[in-house]
């Protein structure tokens, strides 16, 4: 009975972004300034609006932190994205990051740190020979933080999140394995419950490949979520996250009341 009824929900979300018809809608430009502060450090770029994110260079990394970190020698100068919240947004963000500048991604690791809550933090790392790059790179990545929060949903209990790209770059795909250039989506929810519900639904609502999928013992840092990356075609892709928010958003709303979005919905 169950099982129906899970079926049920599917067929009615997907029959309602069918009779919506999902558009393709411009990318907005970000237009948040880098945060600011009082630190006037030349290592510090700024902070984000969301997430206690910072960022921050070093424009010619110490012999032997370079040697202990195991960076390849090209990489002079690094940049530096850390958060304590919100791992998903941060590493969209840094993938708009390498796609407008000459930096490659050197690291992406995911702390157990969200201030008490049910995902991830996160630790980024940008690498490149000119420091101007990488600090370039930060500012990026800051900038596109409160776009990426967008489709973040969250209450007391936990948090529903959506990410999507039309063209998947060096970021998602050293996080997640996405091919580069194709339609990217990252859909997770917390409680680990709901995420492997939406997955499901995901999976039902549209023809789209699942790249990889997490739970709290497997590919996270014992997080309380289940994770489930996707891609395939831009359309089916969308309609996939499209029908997970709607049935992940109404679950932990069941739990927890009112689950806003943490910025405004950009898919």
């Amino acid at each position: 009975m169950q099982e129906n009824l899970v079926q049920k929900m599917v067929a009615e979300v997907v029959e309602k972004l069918k009779n919506k018809g999902i558009e393709n809608s411009e990318k907005v430009e970000v237009t948040t300034p880098v945060g600011k502060c009082e630190c006037r450090l030349t290592e510090f770029v700024g902070l984000t609006t969301h997430g206690h994110g910072i960022g921050l260079v070093i424009a010619n990394v110490d012999p032997a932190l370079h040697e202990a970190m195991g960076l390849d020698k090209k990489y002079r100068s690094i940049g530096i994205i850390g958060a304590r919240t919100g791992a998903g947004p941060f590493i969209m963000a840094a993938d708009e990051a390498v796609k407008a500048t000459n930096t490659e991604v050197i690291s992406i690791e995911l702390p157990r740190d969200t201030e008490g809550g049910a995902g991830h933090g996160s630790l980024i790392l940008f690498g490149a020979e000119d420091v101007s790059d990488v600090k370039r790179a930060v500012e990026v990545a800051i900038n596109n933080v409160t776009e990426k929060f967008g489709d973040v949903y969250a209450n007391s209990v936990g948090h529903i999140e959506l990410q999507y790209t039309a063209r998947a770059s060096y970021a998602v795909n050293k996080a997640f394995g996405a091919p580069l250039g194709k339609a990217f989506g990252l859909i997770v929810g917390a409680p680990a419950a709901i995420g492997v519900v939406i997955a499901d639904v995901a999976l039902k609502a549209a023809s789209v490949e699942a790249l990889a999928y997490s739970s709290p013992s497997k590919g996270t840092s014992y997080s309380n979520e289940a994770i489930l990356a996707i891609c395939g075609d831009s359309g089916a892709v969308k309609q996939a996250i499209l029908a997970a928010k709607e049935v992940g958003v109404k679950l932990l709303e069941a739990m927890g009341g009112e689950a806003p979005s943490a910025s405004h919905p950009y898919i």
